[in-house]
């Protein structure tokens, strides 16, 4: 008889869910409007601030991380609003077609895919910008399809520098894996999903609005409804929501984040610093080649070459022999890259595991000896016993 299928998750999300979160997902559903469901909501926007490290209003919407941006978007801004947008990959590119969407000037900041963003570019514009026309900056933290971390505290001071643009930042793979101290970089806008370091499955998304952005919402003239931020804004004045949530995923997310304040922000981060250097040193003992930067790798999320290898096909042998599953490259870098997360609910184990499998699989292919994948796992585990 066959065994069945363990699948790991080793992407950028959905991410690894603890069974205890599990467990609190398979709660019978309970009212919204009830006591209990209220209770709940107290309980989890507490924590969510504490994640966040803010004293700022910190939203549940039942949506994606996609949700919440463009939520931050449309509540701030209006049509013909000058914004910056950095990109630099995937998902820097997704929000320019979604600010284009809404009738913003867009000005792009731009790097090769694989590169962080320069903040001096960010500060440039910005200083020239006499008339202070620019109302925003959009920027992605954690690029996930490159496994590049841009620097937001230099961003982010330029932008304060400016006075009138706000930040609004994609923390969807960096926030819970690394620090993003909302308060201390004066962040204005902030957005997260559920599927990724916060260890639950996907369906909500997180925004943090400073003071400075809900005075912008009196001023924008976008059209929103659903994703209206005053009616959730005014609806967690009674620990509520306007609509109808995602209520058991409420119950996932309370266990979540009692087990994250449990191991503490700086355990949390330095586990996530620890994997990001096992896993690129390991590659590189290898013979593969990362694709990010070396000075900006993401903590969430390592992005490989393959060089004449497919990458396709490698990730589809390591998905049958292992039950692995690792990303593979977007757009024109499919077929050249297959990216390894390693964010959320990842211990040593899955680092090892996920190695060994990548080792063997190069070893099948010829690639390289028995004696260099031992000394891959050598390379990791220096990083993996350190404190």
């Amino acid at each position: 008889m066959a065994i069945e299928q363990k699948l790991s998750l080793m992407i950028p999300g959905p991410t690894p869910v603890p069974e205890k979160v599990l467990q609190a997902l398979s709660k019978h559903p309970i009212g919204h409007r009830s006591k209990e469901f209220q209770d709940l909501v107290e309980s989890t926007t507490k924590n969510l601030q504490w994640l966040h490290q803010t004293q700022n209003d910190v939203l549940t919407i039942t949506g994606s991380g996609t949700a919440a941006m463009e939520a931050g978007i449309i509540n701030t801004l209006s049509k013909g609003d000058k914004v910056i947008c950095g990109e630099n990959g995937k998902f820097g590119e997704r929000w320019v077609k979604v600010a284009k969407e809404f009738g913003l000037e867009v000005i792009k900041i731009e790097s090769e895919w694989g590169t962080a963003l320069n903040p001096e570019e960010f500060k440039k514009v910005l200083e020239e910008d006499n008339q202070k026309e620019i109302k925003a900056v959009i920027v992605t933290h954690s690029e996930t399809s490159t496994g590049v971390i841009n620097d937001l505290e230099t961003i982010s001071s330029y932008i304060r520098e400016h006075n009138i643009a706000l930040s609004i930042v994609d923390c969807v793979t960096s926030l819970g894996a690394c620090n993003v101290p909302v308060d201390e970089w004066q962040l204005d806008v902030v957005a997260s999903g559920s599927q990724k370091g916060y260890m639950i499955p996907p369906g909500l998304s997180f925004i943090s609005m400073s003071q400075k952005a809900w005075e912008a919402t009196e001023k924008s003239n976008l059209p929103k409804f659903y994703l209206n931020l005053k009616s959730y804004r005014k609806s967690l004045l009674t620990n509520s929501n306007p609509y109808t949530p995602a209520v058991n995923l409420f119950f996932a997310l309370d266990e979540a984040l009692k087990m994250m304040r449990e191991e503490g922000l700086d355990n949390i981060f330095l586990r996530h610093k620890k994997h990001k250097l096992a896993i690129s040193n390991a590659v590189k003992t290898l013979n593969l080649k990362l694709f990010a930067d070396e000075k900006y790798l993401s903590p969430s999320i390592t992005a490989i070459e393959t060089g004449e290898i497919d990458a396709e096909k490698f990730r589809k042998i390591i998905k049958n022999k292992f039950d692995i599953l690792v990303a593979g490259g977007q757009d024109h870098l499919k077929g050249k890259i297959f990216r390894v997360g390693h964010l959320g609910y990842i211990n040593d184990r899955d680092i090892i595991t996920v190695i060994s499998a990548i080792s063997k699989t190069l070893l099948d292919l010829g690639e390289i000896t028995a004696i260099r994948a031992g000394e891959a796992l050598v390379e990791a585990s220096k990083f993996l016993d350190k404190d």
